[in-house]
């Protein structure tokens, strides 16, 4: 026999190179003395969670809750009230009164034995109410005084009456007053007189009134004069001469 050469298959470089579909290794086949690695007992056993508790909230507090609720009312009715005077204000266009002294009297202005001085004042006061659509109620419980320097000499109330649109009323007004240990006031008047020719003396108004818009009455507010008056002379049963005299007015919830 002749003998036929070996024929040895040749790899293609060229030829696809497909992945084996079926494992090198028989399923089984790594199972080591152990067991199944892939069946740990450890692994099969039932695991337990446990679940965490929710996040807490943050309370407030009733104290921060009632600020903030009190502040809340505040701010409206801090807008409420302000947005009611703005349509007051352009509605009606209010005006502000003016006051002057038009004339005072000394009616009694005695040093008595104890010290004490006794006095008593007319004075005449002239109000005047500029506004077209506003109405002015003087009520009860107003007070008027005159001081010189630092010392009450007098004291009284101006009537209740009501103001109407664009009027003015002369209000006379009695006072009458008692200072303790008033020699030195008495002296400090007479050199004062004697080196100025006139004494300073100061006229304050404090009157509740109740303003009246339209038909609308509001609430109480006061009215605070404050008059600085230079008279000639404090002499007792005369008409003292009011050489000036000038008002300032404020305005008090």
């Amino acid at each position: 026999m002749s003998n036929h050469p070996k024929i040895h298959p040749l790899h293609d470089p060229e030829a696809p190179q497909t992945r084996p579909t079926a494992p090198l290794v028989p399923r089984g086949a790594s199972r080591s003395e152990h067991g199944d690695p892939t069946k740990d007992p450890l692994s099969q056993r039932p695991q337990h969670f446990v679940p965490l508790p929710p996040p807490k909230k943050r309370r407030r507090s009733c104290c921060c809750r009632c600020v903030c609720y009190t502040l809340c009312l505040l701010l409206l009715f801090v807008v409420a009230v302000g947005a009611t005077i703005g349509i007051l204000y352009l509605v009606f266009k209010p005006k502000l009164p003016d006051y002057s002294i038009d004339r005072l009297q000394l009616t009694r202005f005695t040093l008595n034995q104890d010290s004490n001085l006794s006095t008593a004042f007319n004075v005449t006061i002239t109000a005047k109410n500029p506004n077209e659509k506003i109405g002015i109620y003087y009520e009860d419980g107003s007070k008027i005084t005159v001081w010189y320097m630092e010392a009450k000499l007098s004291d009284g109330s101006l009537p209740k009456f009501y103001q109407g649109h664009e009027n003015t009323t002369v209000i006379y007004v009695e006072m009458t007053g008692q200072t303790k240990d008033a020699s030195g006031l008495m002296t400090t008047l007479q050199e004062q007189q004697q080196t100025t020719g006139n004494i300073p003396l100061r006229i304050r108004v404090n009157q509740p009134v109740r303003v009246k818009f339209g038909k609308l009455k509001l609430f109480e507010l006061r009215f605070l004069v404050r008059c600085g008056v230079f008279v000639d002379s404090l002499a007792a049963n005369n008409v003292i001469k009011i050489q000036s005299s000038s008002c300032k007015f404020g305005l008090r919830l």
